[in-house]
């Protein structure tokens, strides 16, 4: 991949990120979008993966996955 292309995503992904309390976090909406996903209903089962593979790590879900509305 073109290092130019690696530096324009790594900056859009960037400027997605929150911070509260010293935390960064990301909203899946605004992931959604930047990964080039159209329908939400699509992008729910990348999440269930990647919960999945959080479990299978034996990370705690609660630790990198908060349900939200925004």
């Amino acid at each position: 991949m073109d290092k130019q292309l690696i530096a324009e995503l790594n900056t859009r992904f960037q400027r997605c990120t929150y911070a509260q309390d010293g935390v960064e976090y990301w909203m899946a909406r605004d992931l959604q979008t930047l990964l080039g996903y159209t329908e939400w209903r699509n992008f729910l089962q990348v999440i269930e993966k990647a919960k999945l593979t959080c479990y299978n790590s034996h990370q705690l879900l609660a630790y990198h996955f908060v349900e939200v509305n925004k």
